[in-house]
């Protein structure tokens, strides 16, 4: 280490933290029989000669990464007043949480959440997880096999393609190696032996050989090997399995000495080994997000797929060991990459209705190359949409995207694009309610971050006035006046109830996530002495009155399938919106609930609108009862479609209705027209 960071600047930190950490794990031992200080050790070595950082700064989180988490006698404020702020937010960031349930799935989902909100702050805390999480798989004989099985699957979940995303390529190989065989030992041996075997083929001599003759007449000096692909290149991301075979088994690397003799080898391959049409790719004018730069190139030679790829030195370093060669998030302003990354992990870290293991993954596949009408290249995971492109131009246009116009046809958003495709985006003068289907559609960070923003704030419109009507009618119950609410008294009971604002203890009531007893309880211990003027009412549940139908709020439970506009219908409360049953549902009666946990929904007809195309379907009748019927239906009922569906009787077939009504109110009316016309229908409810 003295002779990787003797000239960077405050290296004598790194030396202190060392000292630090030999002190705190001193008498701590790994399971192997080593002693724990090798692992902070090996973590920082990995910093230095894997991944190219030599700031001592995160070398010294490196070392200390386990302290506060593994030593009771350090605490981050130690650290901080040892090292600097800077080195605590990292090794923090590093710690697991530490107040843990019986649930090790929901231990594991908060404490990678912890990780990933210290990473939006400083990507240096996922840097140090994951030469972290490389050294464990290096040790991980040591471990018993279940615990390797876990590490392994988070390890191809997780950290490898997270490793992809940061352009550590090197590492990224390495970990999906390491842990693709403890995850499949058997199936990993046979393919591990496959490969020993495409080394031994003669044709990879054959390819480097004519090279090199090519490039002597060309009197153009470079290194030409070949490298075949390990297991990491067998693994199927989507699918999540191990296949036998893949296209491009046989790397060719060509290193060259600059810029322009990349472009010269590329005219040598093309001559020597004819080229697959439209397959050549220039990621030196167009870089990948990562930063990577080369010239790709591939032809099939005797039957065989081989890619080529063209690199200079620096990028081949670059392409092994990423871009963070004297970077730190200590500098004020930060490149388009890293931004992105923080984005990311700030989505991932906060957002509970985004899978981050669903983000993470797709991060970690193949990219395609998009473009704005001005030429601008805007790269994109495989599978994205016409709304994932929209948000990442800008996070206005996505919120205002009504569709696309590519080739001169309009797509929806939820349109898949295609590699070269140029997007014109159509937008509308307001923001756009998008469903919620959208959110599991899109693939990038950004686009479902501002979906669930956007989702979570059209549901917190109902549940705050949920909450404030359902506390106005308990205290009523109790006998006492709402008006004190409003009060100077308030902030004791927002202090109380862990709540900042009147409007977010509405929220918390109407979601669920406080409950009605406790804070009446303190209502009763602020405003009125501990006691209240009635009695604690019990039996019968609050009321509310809803407008709207909105899905990201309100959920028509599939067991009962319950109509809005009966009378017998109660929502219980919960973080996602109000979940509403019949009464009379043999599931509702058998779930565990306190009297404050729901509330008996009605709604006003007349003023909830119906938003989308509402589809009925008649299981049979002719074609005169149904030109009669939808006739003399209400006006109000915009038919926009009437199909056959099945011909098994030619005198009375099957019809779908599709149709829109203005509110609740119509589309009742309209279903009690098809009740009097007496034929069978089926129907259920779109919101």
């Amino acid at each position: 280490m003295q002779d990787l960071i003797q000239h960077e600047p405050e290296a004598e930190v790194f030396w202190r933290a060392l000292d630090f950490a030999v002190e705190a794990h001193d008498d701590q031992w790994r399971r192997s029989g080593d002693a724990y200080i090798l692992h902070p050790c090996s973590v920082a070595k990995i910093l230095v000669e894997e991944m190219d950082i030599t700031n001592p700064e995160m070398l010294s989180a490196a070392l200390l990464h386990d302290t506060v988490e593994d030593v009771k006698e350090v605490t981050g404020e130690i650290i901080g007043e040892h090292f600097g702020n800077y080195v605590r937010a990292i090794v923090e960031g590093c710690t697991k949480v530490t107040h843990v349930s019986g649930d090790r799935q929901a231990n594991n989902r908060n404490t990678h959440r912890k990780i990933f909100t210290g990473a939006a702050l400083r990507p240096e805390v996922m840097l140090v997880k994951l030469a972290d999480r490389l050294h464990n798989l290096r040790t991980l004989r040591a471990m018993p096999k279940a615990k390797r099985q876990r590490i392994a699957d988070e390890t191809i979940d997780i950290y490898a393609p997270l490793a992809t995303m940061f352009g550590l390529f090197n590492m990224k190989r390495e970990m999906y190696n390491l842990a693709l065989l403890y995850k499949y030992p058997k199936q990993g041996a046979k393919i591990n032996n496959h490969i020993r075997q495409l080394e031994q083929s003669p044709i990879g001599e054959y390819i480097v050989e004519e090279l090199k003759k090519a490039t002597v007449r060309a009197k153009l000096y470079c290194r030409i090997k070949i490298r075949t692909k390990r297991l990491w290149a067998y693994y199927d991301i989507v699918s999540k399995i191990l296949v036998k075979q893949i296209d491009t088994p046989l790397e060719v690397l060509i290193d060259v000495e600059d810029v322009a003799a990349c472009y010269t080898a590329l005219g040598v391959v093309n001559q020597t080994f004819k080229p697959i049409p439209r397959t050549i790719r220039d990621f030196i004018a167009n870089p990948k997000p990562t930063g990577y730069q080369g010239l790709h190139a591939r032809a099939i030679i005797e039957g065989q797929k081989f890619l080529f790829k063209i690199r200079t030195d620096d990028m081949e370093r670059k392409a092994q060991r990423g871009l963070f060669r004297n970077w730190t998030s200590k500098v004020g302003k930060q490149g388009r990459f890293i931004r992105e990354i923080q984005e990311m992990f700030n989505v991932i870290g906060t957002e509970d209705a985004v899978s981050y293991r669903d983000v993470i993954a797709a991060s970690g596949i193949k990219e395609i190359y998009t473009y704005t009408p001005q030429g601008d290249l805007i790269c994109l995971p495989v599978q994205s949409t016409v709304l994932d492109f929209a948000f990442r131009v800008h996070t206005e246009i996505g919120r205002t995207c009504l569709g696309a116009l590519i080739r001169n046809k309009r797509y929806s958003p939820a349109h898949i694009l295609k590699d070269g495709d140029m997007v014109r985006i159509i937008r509308s003068d307001q923001a756009i309610r998008f469903d919620q289907n959208m959110l599991t559609l899109c693939t990038t960070p950004r686009a479902r971050g501002e979906l669930a923003r956007g989702f979570r704030v059209r549901r917190r419109k109902v549940t705050s006035d949920v909450g404030l009507s359902m506390l106005r009618q308990e205290m009523l119950r109790y006998g006492i006046p709402f008006d004190l609410i409003e009060g100077k008294d308030v902030s004791e009971l927002l202090t109380r109830c862990s709540s900042e604002s009147v409007e977010e203890l509405y929220t918390r009531i109407g979601e669920g996530r406080v409950r009605l007893r406790s804070v009446m309880d303190v209502v009763k211990d602020v405003f009125w002495g501990g006691t209240s003027p009635l009695v604690t009412p019990t039996g019968a549940f609050n009321k509310i009155e809803l407008t709207t139908l909105d899905p990201v709020t309100v959920k028509l439970s599939s067991c009962c399938r319950p109509t809005p506009w009966a009378k017998d219908n109660c929502a219980l409360l919960t973080p996602n919106g109000l979940s509403v049953h019949n009464k009379n549902c043999s599931k509702f009666k058998e779930l565990n609930f306190q009297r404050e946990d729901a509330v008996n929904i009605t709604w006003k007809t007349r003023k909830t609108g119906v938003r989308k195309q509402q589809t009925l379907r008649v299981l049979r009748a002719s074609r005169k009862d149904i030109m009669r019927i939808v006739g003399f239906a209400p006006n109000e009922m915009e038919v926009q479609k009437l199909e056959i569906m099945s011909s098994y009787s030619s005198l009375y077939p099957a019809w779908e209705i599709g149709f829109r009504t203005p509110n609740l109110y119509m589309l009742q009316k309209v279903l009690k027209h098809f009740d009097k016309s007496n034929v069978r229908y089926e129907f259920e409810l779109q919101c």
